[in-house]
């Protein structure tokens, strides 16, 4: 089906300086790595480049930019584009960006307008089939994001941006509002087919959920009930991840003086329930992400070797040791035998 025939732009209202004259004046471009064209006429393309640009200044977010007239015009989304139709995002209209910006990528310094690192999320090209003061509709085509797109201004600079098609994958699922972990049962000794198991160091911290999405992060407890995470490690555990949503769980342990939330399953990603995939492929996936920071940590796991684990973890004063059956599914709120807990020191009768 073609697209409609677009509807002229509606320029905005003109200053002295043109179109690009707001993005020169918050740039110096003695000090910024961005691109500052002079006042010379406006290159044209042809009305049909995108990119999404991932932005970590002072809060995480995505930036679209679509060509028009010479100009990229801008949103700054904060939890990028919707991946389905059931939800709407915040987009704010920012100023218009040159042409060149559609390749930039670098760090923005310190005491600098939009000061942070930007990269290239995806791009592609897009056709118009509205464009209007309030209104935009846009067919998207790149790597990572495809689909009609509606933007439609609410108040002011804030617009919303609206998915017109299906989700780009029907089987996706929200993240769960809670889930309560799974438990191991206590035991005195190690399992006796060890090949059959991995094992993992009991960190004895506190337990907590991480729910990921759109750069923000959230926490339960054990209990499933919501609770304030860290002070800084849900923005910063939520920038690693982006916006591929996830569930996490483990616990914050202190290591070396300092808090750090050691993860340890995935029971949610990507908008898929894990909890009948085996332990041993969401460990896998788990290590996949690469989930290592100033705060945070993937718990380190071993098939099959529980014994050369339990003597490490006496050897560093741990609690214990976690045995998990690789073949065990995710089993929410339930003390299961499917995960073991082994103290470090046996305890003592009386």
């Amino acid at each position: 089906m073609s697209p409609k025939k677009p509807e002229k732009h509606a320029a905005p209202p003109a200053r002295e300086g043109g179109r690009l004259a707001e993005y020169r004046d918050r740039r110096d471009p003695g000090r910024t790595p961005e691109p500052v064209p002079g006042d010379e006429a406006l290159p044209h393309g042809n009305d049909d480049t995108f990119v999404v640009q991932e932005h970590h200044a002072t809060s995480l977010h995505w930036d679209l930019r679509l060509e028009r007239d010479g100009v990229l015009v801008s949103w700054a989304v904060p939890k990028g584009l919707p991946w389905s139709p059931r939800t709407d995002h915040l987009a704010v209209h920012t100023e218009d960006h040159p042409l060149e910006y559609a390749a930039f990528e670098g760090e923005i310094p310190r005491g600098e307008y939009g000061a942070g690192k930007m990269t290239i999320w995806d791009r592609g090209t897009y056709e118009t089939e509205k464009w209007s003061e309030r209104e935009v509709k846009v067919v998207i085509h790149g790597s990572r994001v495809s689909g009609r797109y509606v933007l439609f201004r609410t108040r002011g600079r804030n617009w919303m941006i609206h998915r017109m098609d299906p989700p780009a994958d029907p089987d996706a699922v929200p993240l769960p509002e809670s889930l309560r972990p799974m438990r191991p049962q206590e035991r005195a000794r190690l399992p006796r087919d060890p090949d059959a198991w991995g094992f993992e160091f009991a960190w004895g911290g506190r337990r907590l959920a991480a729910y990921v999405e759109g750069g923000r992060t959230r926490f339960t407890d054990e209990r499933g009930r919501a609770v304030d995470g860290p002070g800084g490690l849900g923005s910063r555990l939520g920038a690693r991840l982006g916006v591929r949503p996830a569930l996490l769980d483990g616990e914050l342990a202190v290591l070396d003086g300092r808090e750090t939330y050691m993860i340890y399953d995935v029971p949610h990603l990507d908008g898929h329930p894990l909890l009948d995939v085996p332990y041993r492929e969401r460990r896998e996936r788990l290590d996949d992400l690469g989930l290592s920071g100033p705060r945070w940590q993937t718990a380190p796991w071993f098939p099959g070797d529980g014994a050369a684990v339990l003597e490490a973890a006496r050897g560093q004063g741990l609690p214990g040791v976690v045995a998990k059956r690789l073949d065990s599914p995710y089993e929410p709120g339930e003390e299961s035998g499917a995960w073991r807990l082994v103290p470090s020191r046996p305890k003592k009768r009386r």
